[in-house]
């Protein structure tokens, strides 16, 4: 299983005052670290997100296949932090330059916002209609694999990979994982679509996605099932995501309309199942 071990930059030490049942105490508190990455195509500023540092070449790859800018990994040609001379009066570690190997069609380029936030990196973009110029619906004969009883359990091995939140408890996580239960990746950041698209570009990376076989992955969110990380995992062909909170009506709109199972409240021993309840078996 890949996880994304502790990051240097990722963590930050900071004096506070703390009150616990009446008593106050000063001491040195762990925070996790927010700080924009800027990502270029070629020269040209494509979008500055605000992250958690660490795995930022995996990020990269995840926002620009979510994105429709790239099919695969066959697209990139490199991707590489800038140099000192290509990023003026900027923190070069915060800017990553992509080269691609061909220009990608102006039908896949969708229109977003320049800076996106950790909460909605969706900003700025026709919802519905854009996924619709950049991905096809997931065939309704796509096998069902998971079983309920793996499904209730992923939250529990999805928070032992959380090594930042156990320190912090400032984090968003999401894994990627087999019907077996077993964990392909799990990635941490103060943004969900953020750590979204870090276990997504590291599938890129190694080549499983976007997924085309016939035994699905499901991806896990720690946070709520929004419309953004529905049409993340539905541009990388993730049949099921599953969130431990609720899901939005976008999500279940888009989940529906495109042969999803969408899966919220996963915890303990319950589940809510919004949309494509047919890849779930009973075990």
């Amino acid at each position: 299983m890949q996880s994304n071990s502790e990051h240097s930059d990722s963590l930050k030490y900071f004096p506070i005052t703390r009150l616990r049942d009446g008593t106050l105490s000063s001491l040195d508190d762990t925070l996790v670290v927010e700080e924009p990455l800027e990502i270029r195509l070629g020269s040209e500023r494509f979008t500055v997100t605000m992250r958690t540092p660490g795995h930022d070449f995996e990020l990269t790859r995840g926002l620009l296949l979510t994105e429709g800018i790239i099919r695969d990994e066959s697209d990139i040609g490199q991707i590489r932090y800038c140099d000192i001379g290509e990023a003026a009066d900027t923190d070069i570690a915060n800017i990553v330059t992509v080269q691609l190997r061909t220009p990608p069609p102006a039908s896949r380029l969708w229109q977003r916002t320049l800076m996106a936030g950790t909460s909605c990196g969706l900003c700025g973009k026709a919802a519905i209609e854009a996924v619709g110029m950049g991905c096809q619906p997931l065939p309704a004969t796509l096998s069902a694999g998971f079983t309920r009883e793996t499904l209730l359990q992923l939250p529990h091995t999805l928070r032992k990979a959380q090594p930042l939140f156990q320190q912090t408890g400032g984090l968003h996580a999401v894994g990627l994982f087999d019907p077996d239960g077993t964990c392909r990746c799990v990635f941490e950041d103060i943004g969900r679509h953020n750590a979204t698209d870090k276990a997504i570009g590291y599938g890129v990376q190694q080549g499983w996605l976007p997924w085309s076989q016939d035994s699905p992955l499901a991806l896990l969110v720690s946070g709520r099932a929004s419309f953004e990380i529905t049409q993340k995992a539905l541009m990388a062909r993730i049949p099921i995501v599953c969130s431990v909170s609720a899901a939005s009506s976008l999500a279940v709109e888009l989940a529906d309309a495109n042969g999803m199972t969408l899966v919220g409240f996963l915890r303990d021993t319950g589940m809510t199942v919004y949309a494509g309840g047919e890849r779930i078996s009973a075990g």
